[in-house]
């Protein structure tokens, strides 16, 4: 290996230091509901009082960092959200696996249009369809590793299969909570189901592409994703707050609440519940169920932290984050594990959001990852979006 694909995470291990300094000398300004005679900021408008207890809000630019939230973190005491409190950030999980898989396909040791077969354990391997064919390791079959990445892969996602989906994340989510899957079994999952499309026909977001790639870096490496992304990624940025929990179904402390509404359709951003339902406590759960594809617990400042590293170039070369951003195979939508985010005003952010049971958010960023905002809700329920346009517009469109 030459000394350019070494480069990456020895750079990550010089610049530790000088990004745990920069980031103790900023200071943090908190509004919430009632502070005078402050502007109203639009993180209030994501609390539902029935559905949405609380959000929290944490922007860093080059005028420093700035935290608002609203609601609270615990219906039961009233405490509000801290910055440092920890919670689930689902989907966000699949940037840092995206990461870790452009890296190892910058040193060389994978390349995208590799089959995806050929770093997958031969059973899972055996599995795989080949539309048309059902020897899923004969020549025509040809998932490759880009198309995991980019959700091009046709591939049915586990969670779309109805029973399981209700069992474990609609209402049969209290009973279930606490149960472990193992990777392959929710990969057999949505096996059982045909592909949406043949490989690299078109673009359908897929939980299960993710699940693969974690099976991948495990194969390359000889060590499990959650391992080789904390020594590529989470030690060296010192992400203090993040983690991958496997099967604790316990936050780690500082936290507050999390609250999964069993009533509604979860799932979507597009618009507020419109039937009544009802809330329940999701704050202990088994992430098994997501994986690779979105077990990552984290904190604002962390995420903040991640996504300006990953946009400035520190955790990628510049060719490697171009592919990351490339967005052609699924027209505009999705790239590597980040999607574009278009503003009003003109302004392209790129980032990624997350959902699970008791959770909500979203990190974006200037693609030079200078200024940057972080946003969550402790609940699961759909998220008004026109107050996430609101917020986006409100934080990165200049004032006529």
């Amino acid at each position: 290996m030459d000394d350019e694909h070494m480069s990456t995470h020895t750079a990550l291990v010089r610049l530790s230091s000088a990004m745990t300094a920069l980031t103790c000398a900023v200071t943090v300004s908190v509004g919430s509901a009632g502070s005078g005679t402050a502007a109203r900021p639009p993180v209030q408008d994501l609390v539902s009082p029935r559905t949405v207890p609380g959000a929290a809000q944490l922007s860093q630019d080059a005028h420093g960092v700035r935290f608002h939230t609203a609601g609270v973190a615990d219906v039961r005491t009233g405490r509000p959200i801290r910055p440092m409190d920890r919670f689930r950030v689902g989907s966000i999980t699949k940037t840092v696996i995206a990461t870790v898989t452009l890296q190892l396909a910058a040193e060389r040791k994978l390349d995208l249009d590799d089959p995806v077969t050929a770093h997958l354990p031969a059973p899972t391997a055996a599995l795989l369809p080949c539309p048309g064919d059902s020897d899923s390791r004969a020549p025509g079959c040809r998932i490759s590793v880009r198309q995991l990445l980019t959700h091009t892969s046709g591939l049915f996602s586990y969670t779309d299969d109805r029973a399981f989906f209700r069992r474990f994340f609609g209402p049969g989510f209290t009973t279930h909570r606490f149960e472990t899957h193992k990777p392959d079994a929710l990969v057999r999952t949505a096996l059982a189901h045909p592909p949406y499309a043949a490989p690299g026909e078109r673009y359908r977001y897929s939980n299960t592409d993710y699940l693969l790639l974690g099976m991948v870096i495990r194969q390359v490496t000889g060590r499990s994703y959650a391992a080789e992304a904390h020594r590529r990624i989470i030690a060296p940025l010192h992400l203090t707050g993040t983690s991958f929990p496997g099967t604790r179904t316990r936050l780690p402390s500082p936290h507050g609440r999390a609250y999964t509404t069993t009533g509604t359709t979860t799932g979507t951003t597009t618009g507020t519940p419109t039937s009544s339902s009802r809330t329940a406590d999701a704050t202990e759960l088994n992430p098994s169920s997501a994986g690779a594809a979105g077990e990552l617990v984290s904190t604002l400042p962390d995420l903040n932290r991640l996504f300006g590293a990953l946009l400035r170039g520190t955790l990628l070369p510049a060719p490697v984050l171009r592919q990351m951003r490339d967005t052609t195979d699924s027209y505009g939508r999705y790239g590597m594990g980040l999607f574009p985010v278009r503003l009003p005003c003109h302004r392209t952010l790129w980032g990624h959001n997350g959902e699970i049971s008791g959770s909500y958010v979203q990190t974006l960023g200037t693609t030079d990852g200078r200024h940057l905002v972080s946003y969550r809700v402790n609940s699961d329920a759909p998220v008004d979006a026109a107050a996430e346009r609101a917020l986006l517009t409100a934080e990165f469109c200049p004032k006529a």
